[in-house]
């Protein structure tokens, strides 16, 4: 795509444009696509941009996007947590902290975290293996008949 679209135009194409693209072929192939799509970038129009593509081939512009099945584990999180102006370390740990939390609850989310941090200087990559993610919740071993759950009430046990 940024092969023909420079070759038509001679320079990158914007998010916007990227995203358009997407969004119009998602849309084509509503029918036949069960896959939401994110495209997130930098232009010299707009710095920063990101842009979320549902099923149904909508378009919209937002300060983040999320997607997956872990994605529903942490929508309340990043409605809370997210502050606009934040710098690179704050976003940085704010994507890392978010993508350990849906892991934590959706087995399906993976074990590691490739992240790309894109700029008006490029791209920076990322990988935090299993053992260096954010823990927030640890499970306790249940072990020869030790149970987590508190004792049932007195009143209920003597009844």
């Amino acid at each position: 795509m940024s092969f023909a679209i420079r070759q038509q135009y001679g320079e990158r194409p914007t998010v916007h444009t990227a995203a358009t693209l997407f969004q119009k072929l998602c849309y084509e192939n509503k029918d036949n696509l069960s896959a939401g799509i994110i495209v997130a970038g930098w232009d010299k129009e707009v710095g920063p941009s990101v842009y979320n593509i549902p099923l149904g081939g909508g378009l919209f512009r937002s300060p983040w996007a999320i997607g997956g099945s872990g994605s529903t584990y942490v929508y309340g999180y990043c409605d809370a947590t997210y502050k606009d102006g934040w710098g690179r370390d704050e976003t940085v740990n704010f994507v890392k902290n978010t993508l350990a939390l849906a892991m934590s609850r959706d087995g399906s989310s993976g074990g590691t975290i490739r992240m790309c941090v894109i700029t008006e200087d490029g791209v920076e990559r990322h990988f935090i293996p299993g053992n260096e993610l954010p823990r927030f919740w640890e499970g306790k071993e249940v072990l020869d008949g030790e149970s987590t759950f508190a004792p049932a009430p007195a009143s209920i046990v003597g009844s």
